[in-house]
């Protein structure tokens, strides 16, 4: 795969992913609305270990099936590759019995041993959700090791379709029966959602089905794997990719159990102390969550792309597709951040202004902390993908567990503070992933002997960065004297995007290649050449 193509697929999960995220604010935002910050407490609760046993179950099998796949299909060796996806799909399968077979029994004993309770209608309503993703997974990681992101990108969609729709109508349908049970309604759109999505993918593969055959029919002749060397094979890259993505959900547990027993302990009631853990986690972290769709669209290209040419021993080709992978990284993480720093208030009061005022000003306060992890975040994700490509997951787990450990001891000691209180979580996640990033860099640089252009990926973003942050402070201010101020918040939004626009033909930091993924990018490239606003 070139780096265009790389690129290219990033771009077709990017695009799904904001759909998903747009679809996503229309369940997030008037759901927070509905059951306020007590019933996002509940529903919060249930759903980062919901996330952790879910990791736990998938999320390294599907990198672990598009390596191989990838590799194989690299050498051609197209039946080698389908019987990866065989194997991997029956042992999903298995996975996904087990799991919702054991929240379904101990959900009670679950919620109860977390301090709250009344979370146990949340955590009930997913346990289809924990059946359904597994499958769907397979196939993704299937797909994506064809280099085919199209059946991941509409599985996205369809997902949070269902889930929006279902979630929000059982919410109100519910909302009668109290909070607990009405956040269990819309924890239940997840499991809607996992159902459509993996209706989506069996339905894509049934449709390619002939073409898959006829693949098998040219592959070239090899001895064929045992089932139980590609089960080896797929523990021995999935296992480390498991555990190092299970340590962010372990890590928002541990904020469960730390967080909500912490502000207990310095004067806080617990409804209090629900809220404002409703408060980072139900509505600012779900903002700092948007920046992701970008990162994790280009982490899962970087994955396959990696793998491809280091199998094929192509090092100059593995630094060009690195070296990219930061700096679209950081054109997309940069603005995001300071953008929610500077506006991190009249963005809270945009799209939650049915809570309170002192909610509203506390979240806000919330939200401009974890503004700065977004860099870091994405960086994380990026550089992690980079490491997994190159065969190096336990140098990713590694790092972000440094970072993880690190966390628990802030996030216990500036929590107990009484005027810090709930802020403490947010600087603790702040410093973990800052950590963790600055980790995988110097990992990337020291595997990849990449000699990273400072001036190109860093300096130039940032000054972009700087700019549009500038503008879009200086427009809120100078707009909320004249119009409403949550018009006032989205006209600064809208002027700060084609302020960086403008900054990023500026300053040189879109390359030629960059306008290929849009549609008729190259006509638009070749026009900016004629005006010398790019280099081709």
């Amino acid at each position: 795969m070139t780096k265009n193509n790389f690129l290219k697929g990033a771009a077709i999960l990017g695009v799904a992913g904001i759909i998903v995220k747009i679809l996503g604010a229309f369940y997030r935002i008037p759901l927070s609305n509905i059951i306020k910050t007590e019933g996002m407490g509940y529903y919060q609760t249930a759903y980062p270990l919901y996330t952790l046993l879910l990791t736990i179950s998938t999320s390294g099998f599907p990198v672990a099936i598009a390596k191989l796949v990838s590799e194989k299909r690299a050498l051609r060796n197209y039946r080698g590759a389908y019987k990866v996806f065989k194997v991997a799909f029956l042992g999903l399968l298995i996975t996904g019995v087990l799991t919702c077979l054991f929240v379904f029994f101990n959900a009670q004993n679950i919620v109860d041993s977390l301090g709250n309770g009344n979370a146990y209608y949340a955590l009930i309503a997913l346990v289809p959700a924990l059946f359904f993703v597994p499958i769907m997974s397979a196939f993704r990681g299937f797909f994506q090791g064809r280099q085919f992101m199209t059946p991941t990108a509409l599985s996205q969609i369809f997902e949070q379709f269902f889930r929006v729709t279902i979630g929000l109508s059982l919410t109100l349908l519910l909302l009668d029966r109290g909070k607990p049970i009405a956040a269990g309604g819309a924890s239940f759109g997840g499991s809607a959602g996992a159902i459509a999505g993996a209706a989506v993918m069996i339905i894509i593969y049934l449709m390619k089905r002939k073409e898959i055959n006829q693949e098998l029919n040219v592959t070239i002749q090899e001895e064929e794997d045992s089932s139980i060397k590609i089960i080896k094979d797929l523990l021995i890259i999935a296992i480390p990719i498991t555990i190092g993505a299970a340590i962010v959900p372990i890590m928002n547990t541990i904020d469960t159990v730390i967080v909500l027993r912490r502000l207990q302990s310095v004067g806080f009631t617990a409804l209090e102390a629900n809220s404002l853990y409703g408060q980072l986690t139900g509505l600012a972290q779900t903002l700092i969550n948007l920046p992701q769709v970008f990162s994790m669209a280009l982490a899962v290209s970087l994955v396959p792309a990696i793998s491809e040419v280091n199998a094929q021993k192509k090092y100059g080709e593995i630094r060009s597709i690195s070296s990219s992978g930061i700096r679209v990284t950081l054109l997309i993480g940069l603005p995001c951040a300071l953008g929610l720093f500077v506006l991190s208030t009249p963005i809270i009061n945009l799209l939650y202004f049915n809570n309170t005022a002192e909610t509203i000003d506390n979240t806000g306060k919330i939200l401009a902390i974890l503004s700065f992890g977004v860099i870091f975040l994405t960086l994380v994700q990026s550089l992690t993908a980079i490491l997994q490509g190159l065969g190096k997951p336990f140098v990713a787990v590694r790092n972000l567990f440094i970072g993880a450990i690190t966390k628990v001891f802030l996030t216990y000691a500036l929590t107990g503070i009484e005027n810090i209180n709930v802020k403490g979580a947010a600087i603790s996640t702040v410093v973990a992933y800052f950590i963790a990033a600055l980790l995988d860099l110097i990992s990337v640089k020291r595997y990849t002997k990449t000699r990273l252009d400072i001036k190109g990926i860093f300096i130039k973003p940032l000054t972009s960065s700087l700019g549009m942050m500038f503008a879009a402070r200086v427009s809120y201010l100078g707009l909320i004297n004249i119009i409403d101020d949550r018009l006032a918040t989205v006209v600064a939004i809208i002027i700060a995007g084609v302020v960086y626009g403008i900054l990023l033909l500026v300053t040189g930091s879109l390359t030629y290649d960059d306008f290929n993924l849009l549609p008729k990018g190259e006509k638009i490239a070749d026009k900016l050449v004629k005006l010398k606003l790019i280099s081709r």
